[in-house]
C-alpha cells in the first residue's frame, strides 16, 4: 500500500489546492499538496519535505485531521493522512503544479479532485475538520 501525506494549508479561511500537470499520473486533477512517505520517514517529516520541494515553504505541521484508505479501480491501494498547516515560513511558490489556488471549503466540490480525496472534500465543504 502506498502511504501518502497531504497538507490542508489554511489562510484566511481558505485552503490551498493544487492542480497536477498533464504529464503526471491522473493529469489535471486537483489535490492537496504533499506526497509519498519514503522508507524510514515519519509522516510529519515527509510532509515537511514535500511542502518545501513543491511550494518552497518551511511548514509547521499541525494535527492529523483525517486518515483515508482508498482502492483505485486498477487495484492500487493508498493510505492518505491529512494534516493541518496554519503556519509556514517563506512565500508559497508554484514549483511543480499546473495551477494553485486558494479556495473556500464550500467551493471545493467544484474542482475535479483525485478520487481518493473526495470524502475529505465533502467533509470540508460541509464545514467539518477545520
Amino acid at each position: 500500500m502506498k502511504r501518502v501525506v497531504a497538507a490542508l494549508i489554511v489562510k484566511a479561511g481558505r485552503l490551498l489546492v493544487c492542480q497536477r500537470t498533464r504529464h503526471q499520473t491522473m493529469p489535471l486533477k486537483w489535490e492537496f499538496p504533499g506526497g509519498k512517505i519514503e522508507n524510514g520517514e515519519q509522516p510529519r517529516d515527509a510532509l515537511r519535505r514535500e511542502l518545501e520541494e513543491e511550494l518552497g515553504i518551511v511548514a509547521s505541521i499541525g494535527d492529523e485531521v483525517r486518515r483515508i484508505q482508498h482502492e483505485y479501480p486498477n487495484g492500487g491501494m493508498v493510505e492518505l493522512r491529512f494534516f493541518l498547516v496554519r503556519e509556514y515560513q517563506r512565500e508559497i511558490e508554484n514549483r511543480i503544479f499546473r495551477d494553485i489556488r486558494w479556495a473556500e471549503p464550500k467551493e471545493l466540490p467544484a474542482y475535479d479532485f483525485l478520487e481518493a480525496d473526495l470524502t475529505l472534500v465533502a467533509e470540508l465543504a460541509a464545514g467539518k475538520l477545520l
